[in-house]
């Protein structure tokens, strides 16, 4: 292992390693086949970058997002060692260059997506490469019970065919129990090790706080404007919209997406990363791969769709080794939408059926046709056209990807954008005495919020509908709101390419999928139970329970979480009586809020609530619209 330690100190300048590093690339040096389970943050390609650069030959390393991809390749690439990666709109010549040079040119790192994988081109030049180790990056993906199954994931075990004397690593930092098993199994490797380092952080107190208010209660946990912390959000408007909420109230904020173009992620990035900015507002595009040693709280303002996406995402705060804090923020409004946005738009087999089939019509392609062939594609228009709703629809083409039917050229993003050049006053004005816009600029600005500070993506076909204005008079308005220096455009026709993999077949392509469908809609419902037993289970450690959902007995509190906290604390009757004093104190002066109680007598915010609910049902108190508190006569 003494090269193993002078590589990590040439390229990455650590001295040591961290838990289960070793052990992991000393097997693998062994030419045995490992599977690694680790914590996020926990050093996971360094298990497989370090024994591929002590060997000759070339590391194939399988990975499910280009993002990643690319910012492992950038990361190595900038340390002087010769990486690739195979990403999407390759053309062949592109492609048969690239594979050369991992023959020829003496490259160590080749990632390529499990799709890729399948092309004839690839394997039979993997065949020629003198390949030292093939690194299978989160692994999870493979098993159905995953909570990202990517069904393509299950052709890698062909790698074996190709390679069979190339020793396998496959490395995950969630997974289940039933995951585990599933991952050994369908690798389809002999004597494979199952090397696990624990995912207990001593350091990350997990917490859950109900708050009806969240703004406010984020407020008060930022109390500290210079630490780095990651806000999580559900969408684009949301993030776009804390972020300048919190820039108002002199915090250091910026705004992360999927929709932002990537000079202008790598410069927000960038920014967050030498803390220009100290808090991320970001939807779950933010955050896979992306090493930031210091950030000392993860908030979740909405709720996360499983554990494993929230154990990932909070694993993000305090890799550094310090204290730090992951909390949910959550109110009893959060369960009906988290159902209502995971399992109400589920697809069902006569879904998938239907879009299908309509995608065939859409295309005009023909029975037994349409194999290998490439089309434009507008999504928000395909939807217009037959009646169907979005968020289905969309679950349902993300169905047929996974299932390797169709690929899919990238996430649809609504690239049609709009920025108003006039203030909202001047707005109205233009509109009162030009009232031909009215309904298509007030259908603007009632679906996008921010839309008259901020330049805005927009899904001008579901503007269309809401305005009862077709597409084209709608291309006309713009276009004169542009020539009279009312806002600034940019239209785009397409929004995606589709990709046809199989010819088409409606029944015989779409009935083998019926398993995967009943499947997959079962595990999401088992995940989105977990999370909401995880939200209402306040008697056991947090950290126990996280532990205990990944198959890991933890004997010990942390005493740090939320639970915890609560326990070491109690609410005794000294307590109780000492708050009640000092609510009473202020209510005799004038009616006052919950929340301007808990300011005004400095305890926390659950045993202030606790004291108020005691004294509503002693009848001592009564609470008035408004939620402001009097005392009774």
């Amino acid at each position: 292992m003494q090269d193993a330690h002078h590589i990590l100190k040439k390229y990455w300048g650590h001295s040591s390693f961290r838990p289960l590093q070793e052990p992991v690339i000393e097997k693998l040096l062994e030419q045995k086949n490992v599977l690694a389970l680790m914590p996020t943050g926990g050093g996971k390609s360094l298990c497989f970058q370090i024994p591929a650069l002590m060997q000759e030959g070339i590391c194939i390393v399988v990975s499910p997002l280009v993002a990643l991809m690319e910012d492992q390749v950038n990361a190595l690439q900038q340390k002087g060692i010769k990486a690739m990666a195979l990403t999407g709109g390759m053309t062949y010549r592109d492609l048969d260059a690239a594979l050369d040079n991992c023959i020829y040119g003496n490259y160590k790192f080749l990632y390529l997506s499990p799709e890729r994988l399948q092309q004839d081109l690839v394997q039979e030049r993997i065949k020629l490469m003198n390949v030292n180790l093939i690194a299978v990056d989160e692994a999870h993906c493979i098993s159905q019970w995953g909570h990202d199954f990517r069904p393509a994931y299950r052709n890698i075990s062909q790698l074996k065919d190709l390679k069979p004397s190339t020793p396998f690593i496959a490395l995950t930092a969630t997974a289940t129990p039933g995951v585990v098993k599933d991952i050994v199994k369908e690798l389809e490797l002999e004597n494979i090790e199952v090397l696990k380092d624990s995912f207990y952080r001593a350091n990350l107190a997990y917490n859950v706080l109900k708050a009806e208010d969240k703004y406010y209660r984020l407020d008060q946990l930022l109390n500290n404007k210079n630490e780095p912390a990651i806000i999580y959000v559900r969408s684009r408007k949301a993030s776009l919209e804390i972020a300048d909420l919190l820039n108002k109230k002199n915090f250091k904020a910026d705004a992360f997406h999927g929709g932002l173009q990537p000079k202008e992620k790598t410069k927000r990035l960038s920014d967050w990363l030498e803390n220009k900015h100290q808090i991320m507002v970001a939807t779950t595009a933010f955050g896979m791969g992306i090493d930031k040693a210091d950030v000392r709280q993860v908030i979740h303002l909405n709720l996360p769709e499983s554990l494993e996406s929230y154990f990932q995402e909070a694993g993000r705060a305090g890799r550094d080794g310090k204290k730090a804090i992951a909390t949910i923020l959550t109110n009893k409004s959060d369960i009906p939408i988290l159902k209502n946005q995971f399992l109400a738009n589920l697809p069902q087999l006569e879904d998938v059926k239907l879009v299908y089939k309509k995608l065939n019509t859409y295309f005009r392609i023909a029975y037994g046709e349409g194999e290998q062939t490439e089309h434009n594609f507008s999504f928000s228009e395909f939807c217009a056209q037959y009646e169907l709703p979005f968020s289905k629809t969309y679950e349902v083409l993300q169905l047929l990807d996974r299932c390797s039917v169709l690929k899919l050229s990238k996430e649809f993003h609504k690239k049609t954008s709009i920025h108003f050049t006039v203030s909202g006053k001047q707005l109205q004005f233009y509109l009162d005495q030009n009232q031909k816009y009215e309904n298509f600029v007030k259908a603007l600005l009632r679906t996008y919020g921010g839309i008259l500070e901020n330049k805005t993506n927009i899904d001008l076909a579901s503007v269309c509908k809401k305005s009862n204005t077709d597409q084209r008079t709608a291309l006309k308005y713009l276009e004169e709101l542009e020539k009279v220096q009312v806002l600034e455009y940019v239209y785009a026709e397409h929004d995606a390419t589709v990709l046809f993999l199989v010819p088409r077949e409606d029944d015989s392509v779409i009935f083998p999928l019926a398993p995967y469908i009943k499947q997959h809609n079962k595990s999401k419902k088992e995940k989105i139970d977990a999370v909401l037993s995880y939200l209402e289970n306040d008697k056991i450690c947090r950290s126990k329970q996280l532990l205990a959902y990944f198959g890991e007995e933890k004997t010990e509190n942390c005493g740090i979480c939320s639970v915890c906290q609560k326990q070491i604390a109690p609410l005794t009757r000294e307590l109780k009586n000492a708050i009640y004093l000092e609510i009473m104190k202020v209510l005799k002066t004038s009616k006052a809020s919950s929340r301007e109680l808990t300011e005004a007598i400095n305890y926390p915010e659950d045993q202030v609530l606790e004291v108020l609910r005691l004294l509503l049902d002693k009848e001592l108190i009564s609470r008035e619209s408004g939620n402001s508190y009097k005392i009774n006569n």
